[in-house]
């Protein structure tokens, strides 16, 4: 028997696609780590928020997503918490952005080591509103009660998510690590674009603490 149909894979990866690769905080999180220290730590980035984004999905398989769907003070905490985060990093951003000296690429992948970039990934991508709103309110649409093994449904589909955002991630970060190299000419540059990051940052944690509950 078809754990779950075709029609319904193709159908939930088609919308899945749609909401992962237009640019939320996961994305422009990992844009700005590509800028601001090079290839290597936004894969590892990558690598954090992937690995945040399957924690969520596992969650809302067994029973946490609705919660969160259905409590406004649950998905409140956790929009708040995301958003507080990001705009800590943006203020030690600007804070620290004349130790970044882009002029030497290994020192610049120094100044953050990797185990810091998957954690700090991780924490962007668990607390994420978009992934709930994924796996808690797009996902069962394409579950089929009628087939059983709800969780399992849930699960298959919530990997193939996983997979289009980790390959989304990766062609953003190698993309935008690959515009880094024009910067290498002027520590100046990478002054100022460290800086504009971390600024971006902040932004992106003061929209997503004013965002409203997705419907």
């Amino acid at each position: 028997m078809t754990l779950v149909p075709a029609h319904e894979l193709l159908a939930f990866a088609a919308a899945a696609f749609v909401l992962i690769v237009i640019p939320g905080p996961s994305v422009v999180f990992v844009i700005g780590r590509a800028l601001a220290y090079g290839r290597s730590v936004a894969i590892a980035t990558v690598a954090g928020n992937s690995l945040g984004l399957f924690v969520v999905m596992v969650l809302v398989a067994l029973g946490l997503g609705a919660v969160v769907a259905e409590s406004a003070a649950v998905f409140t905490v956790v929009k708040l918490v995301g958003a507080a985060y990001l705009v800590w990093l943006g203020v030690q951003a600007v804070r620290h952005r004349r130790d970044l000296h882009v002029d030497d690429p290994d020192a610049a992948r120094a100044t953050l080591p990797w185990p810091v970039a998957v954690r700090q990934g991780f924490v962007v991508g668990v607390a994420n509103p978009k992934a709930f709103m994924i796996f808690a309110a797009v996902l069962p649409q394409f579950v089929t009660p009628t087939l059983g093994r709800v969780p399992v449904q849930m699960l298959v589909l919530g990997l193939l998510a996983v997979l289009i955002g980790v390959v989304s991630d990766l062609v953003w970060a190698l993309l935008a690590s690959r515009l880094r190299t024009w910067f290498n000419a002027s520590p100046a540059r990478g002054r100022r674009l460290t800086a504009t990051g971390g600024l971006s940052m902040i932004g992106l944690g003061l929209a997503l603490a004013t965002t409203g509950r997705p419907e």
